[in-house]
């Protein structure tokens, strides 16, 4: 596997290696990492910077650190795996693959998110989630398990404003706060959590080598649309 440091080779070079797997090392606040990357294996070695996975189309990226803001921005297929925290605009407009972030993440993460047929993004966040999560949602699955800091609030204001497809899980007992009277709030009984969560948390608990049966111990919420209001029937079903 080789090793390229995008302070010496330059973010261009490495692109032309993309295909394949690779690790870049030297990370501090660089930009447009993995963009568009249709296959190939990307190891990233420090804190990328903006926009990193965005259009991502079908590889997969490792990251050893934080993620800054707009990771996997209009993603549409791969995997982009964050081995710590991630900024604010976490898979906005994702289209479909999988965002798993061991850490938290900041506001909007998965704004507008999307599904179609066969097609689903996921977003799994490990630790707790800012303001806005979920705002728009348009399809896919969104789920927080507030892992590490139990007593904190495992969401910020306003989830799922505007959501009218999708389903947000929560690991908590709690309603978010300030929940929109056009959103329904349901728990989620033992037979979704193995058929529906447990799949997803499998693959993100082997990801970071994280107890999977930790990451489902305790109660589930399900936060999605009220159909019966009238905005949620002005949208195609996905």
């Amino acid at each position: 596997m080789k090793t390229f440091d995008i302070r010496k080779d330059g973010l261009e070079e490495i692109r032309k290696h993309e295909n394949e797997e690779i690790t870049i090392t030297g990370c501090l606040g660089d930009r447009y990492i993995g963009c568009g990357m249709k296959s190939g294996i990307l190891h990233v070695k420090g804190i990328p910077g903006n926009a990193l996975a965005s259009y991502l189309d079908g590889g997969s990226i490792y990251v050893e650190g934080n993620a800054q803001d707009a990771a996997a921005d209009t993603m549409n297929a791969g995997l982009l795996a964050i081995k710590g925290s991630a900024g604010d605009a976490l898979a906005y407009g994702m289209r479909g693959g999988r965002v798993y972030v061991l850490g938290d993440a900041g506001y909007r993460a998965g704004v507008h998110m999307k599904a179609y047929e066969d097609k689903k993004s996921i977003l799994v966040i490990g630790g707790r989630a800012g303001s806005f999560l979920g705002e728009y949602l348009a399809g896919g699955i969104i789920i927080v398990l507030g892992l590490g800091d139990e007593e904190r609030d495992i969401t910020g204001y306003f989830c799922g404003n505007g959501m009218y497809a999708g389903t947000i899980y929560l690991r908590t007992d709690k309603p978010p706060l300030n929940l929109s009277d056009k959103l329904i709030k349901r728990n989620v009984d033992e037979k979704e959590k193995e058929e529906m969560l447990r799949p997803i948390i499998k693959d993100f608990a082997s990801m970071f080598s994280i107890p999977e049966e930790r990451c489902l111990e305790g109660d589930f919420i399900a936060i999605e649309a009220d159909k019966s209001k009238t905005y949620s029937q002005l949208y195609a079903a996905v």
